[in-house]
Formats: structure tokens, sequence, C-alpha cells
């Protein structure tokens, strides 16, 4: 092992551990946490693991979502004294979808150097392999659990996408529990259109590492063929496209209120159904497009 023994300098350090396979530690990563005067966890159980898998004798503390507040404050005044403290998450980088953040901004602000020691980390692994365009991403990390919250963050994301003047693909990466990743599909199908390229990337670095690819329809039914879906979860979609403009000077609401006029016109059918074909049309959810239609109509009062 090419370990420098120079003593490290005084600061926090910000220690990616490994997502799975333990062999994906850096060689810098096990210098840091051997060098440190100790090490601020999510949980200290499961940072154990990992320092008796590799002979670290080192103290640790906890710092996690529930105590992070309480907790910066005293590692800020240990490390204004010249300790060095290493910090890290179950797995994966800190602060990113895991606590950390405030203790890093607390550090800055109190002027502590903040030394980043990179490492695994879930969004990139499956974005470098699931074949979506990978030269501009959006991480967004979990979605919100409730499932009306969850539909009204992915219609706004939807509608701030398609009015973006940028002609670009990226990808849209989030991280999903497996019992939710059904739901998430399902809404995704219906708000994006079940068209969009996607990726269920599940267990990443482990054993049973698998990617699932296909359009948002397709990986949802694939997903839901099986009788439990487990592991952890990095989902990945095709960013969805920017809309072009119906034609004329009006804003896209009052659009779309004259294109459902015409159809109810054309077809015979109820704004009901109308609503249903120019949301399939458009690519977009039909909730989404009745809350445009009721905000047109309210200006018109």
């Amino acid at each position: 092992m090419f370990a420098d023994s120079t003593p490290i300098a005084p600061g926090l350090y910000l220690v990616a551990t490994p997502i799975g396979n333990l062999g994906d530690i850096t060689l810098r990563a096990l210098d840091v946490l051997r060098g440190v005067d100790r090490i601020a966890c999510e949980d200290t159980r499961q940072t154990q693991k990992l320092l008796n898998h590799f002979q670290i004798e080192k103290k640790t503390i906890s710092c996690h979502e529930h105590n992070e507040r309480e907790r910066a404050a005293e590692l800020v005044e240990a490390l204004k004294r010249g300790e060095r403290i290493a910090l890290v998450s179950d797995a994966g980088t800190p602060a990113v979808s895991d606590p950390g953040s405030l203790l890093v901004r607390e550090a800055i602000a109190a002027g502590v150097p903040v030394i980043p020691i990179p490492g695994a980390n879930a969004a990139v692994s499956a974005l470098i392999a699931s074949g979506l365009p990978a030269g501009e991403f959006e991480f967004l990390g979990f979605l919100p659990e409730k499932t009306g919250a969850r539909r009204t963050f992915l219609e706004e994301l939807a509608a701030a996408r398609r009015s973006d003047p940028r002609e670009t693909s990226r990808s849209l990466i989030f991280y999903e529990a497996p019992h939710r990743i059904l739901e998430t599909l399902a809404d995704m199908e219906q708000i994006f259109g079940g068209l969009l390229n996607a990726v269920v990337a599940r267990e990443l670095t482990k054993v049973h590492e698998e990617f699932v690819r296909g359009t948002l329809a397709e990986v949802r039914k694939e997903l839901a063929r099986r009788e439990r879906i487990r592991g952890e979860i990095t989902l990945l979609v095709e960013a969805p496209r920017r809309v072009s403009p119906l034609g004329g000077g009006a804003s896209e609401a009052e659009k779309i209120a004259d294109r459902l006029g015409r159809m109810q016109f054309d077809a015979g059918i109820d704004e009901k159904e109308a609503l249903k074909r120019l949301a399939r049309e458009l690519g977009r959810s039909k909730s989404d497009l009745y809350r445009e239609l009721q905000r047109e109509r309210a200006r018109k009062r």
C-alpha cells in the first residue's frame, strides 16, 4: 500500500466511502481515516464495519440528519483548535443526499480548511454506464415521498424543461427507495410521457448490480413483473424536450385553451376528453394542462 506517512494538516476532510464494494475505497481515503483525530459518521455502527475491515482504530462520533446542527457547533470548535476531523456518510460522498452540508458551511464560515477526498458516488457511477447523455446532467436527489408532492414536483420540472431554450440533451438523476420506484415511474410516465429513455441502476458495485434500460413505460413494465424489488436505486431519465410554440403571440396557456376549444368543436367531445387528448399530443400531464387552463380563466375574470 502506497501510504503517505506525512501527518495530515488540520481541517475537515470529506471522505467518500464505498457504496457497496469495499475495494472502491481509495488509498488517500485510507490515509486520511488513519491520520485524523476522529471521524464524524452518519451511523457510527456502519462506519465501524468499514474501519474494522481495514484495521483502523479511530474515535468516532455521530453526525446525522437529526443532530447535525448541534454536532456542527461542537465539531467546528474542535476544528478551530486545530483538530483533524473526517466526515463520512454510510456510503458514498458526504453531503450528497446525505448529512454534511450544514457542517461544511459552518466550517467554511469559521475559516476552517475543508478538504474533499473524492471517491465513490452512486449518481455518477450510474450515469456513466447508463447510456443516457452524460455531458450535461442534473442531480435532483430523492423525490418527495408523498404522492401529491411528488407529482407536483415532476410537473413543475417538466414545465420548466419544456420552456428551456437550450436544445442540448441532458439526463435527470434521482435516488429512489425500492418500495416507491414503481409509483415514481408511473408518475413520470404520465407526466413526462412514456417514450422518454430511462434507466434504473440497482445495487451498484454489489454482487447483484443491475441496469434496467428502456423507455419509461418499458422499464416500469419490466420491474412490475417482479415479485419484489430490492436494493439501493438510482433512477436516470432523459430530460423532457422543449415544446415548440403552438403559434401566435399569446401565452402557452392561451394557446392551450384555444386548442382545447377547437378539439371540442371538431371532435364533438367534452373538455375532459379534450384535455386527455391534448396531454397525449404534447407529452404532458392532464393535471398540468388543467392548472394552466384554470390560471388563464382566472386572469380573464
